[in-house]
C-alpha cells in the first residue's frame, strides 16, 4: 500500500491490521476532545506498527499520518497473532524490536534531557538526517510538531530556525 504526504493510515482509537513501513516515514499524533493534536512518535523504515499490540491487540494508541511518501505493507491481525503461537523465532524479533524502540526513545529523552534549546534542535536535525536526507526537518514536521517533540515553544523553534549558522 502506497501512502502520500499527509494521508493517515490508521485513526486514534480504531483497532485493525499491523502495519510493516517499508520506505518513508510516518508521525503517530494523539488528538485530543478538543481536536488539538500532539507528536509523540516517528516511525521508520522496518518498524512494525503499532508496537503496543505487537503480542496482543489493542486499539491504535494515536493516528498515523505518511510525512512522506511511504510504503506500507498490511500484516492482517489475525495470521499475525496465529502465526506467533509457538514460534520462538519471532517472538525473539519481537523483543528485539521493541528494543530497538526503546533505545530510539532513550535517544529521544538524551534530546529532551539537553540544557540548551538550540542543542535540543541540533540533536533532532542530526538524528532525522539519516533518515530524511536530502530533505529537511522544516519540510516534514510543522515547528509546532517540532517543538512538541523537543519540549520547546513553536516560538523558540521559529527562534532557532532563524538563526543563522
Amino acid at each position: 500500500m502506497f501512502l502520500q504526504k499527509g494521508e493517515t493510515l490508521f485513526r486514534q482509537g480504531e483497532q485493525g491490521p499491523l502495519y510493516r513501513l517499508e520506505s518513508g516515514m510516518l508521525k503517530i499524533v494523539r488528538v485530543h476532545q478538543d481536536g488539538s493534536q500532539f507528536l509523540v512518535n516517528l516511525i521508520l523504515p522496518g518498524e512494525i506498527i503499532p508496537h503496543h499490540s505487537l503480542i496482543s491487540p489493542n486499539p491504535y494508541y494515536g493516528t498515523a499520518i505518511a510525512l512522506m511518501p511511504s510504503e506500507v505493507a498490511v500484516l492482517p491481525s489475525n495470521e499475525w497473532y496465529r502465526d506467533l503461537e509457538g514460534d520462538p523465532e519471532r517472538l525473539r524479533a519481537i523483543a528485539e524490536q521493541l528494543q530497538d524502540k526503546l533505545r530510539m526513545m532513550q535517544q529521544r529523552v538524551d534530546q529532551l534531557t539537553e540544557v540548551s534549546p538550540a542543542g535540543k534542535l541540533q540533536q533532532l536535525q542530526e538524528w532525522l538526517r539519516v533518515y530524511i536526507a536530502p530533505a529537511t526537518l522544516t519540510d516534514l514536521l510543522t515547528q509546532d510538531e517540532i517543538g512538541q517533540f523537543i519540549g520547546l515553544r513553536r516560538e523558540t523553534v521559529n527562534r532557532l530556525l532563524r538563526k543563522p549558522r
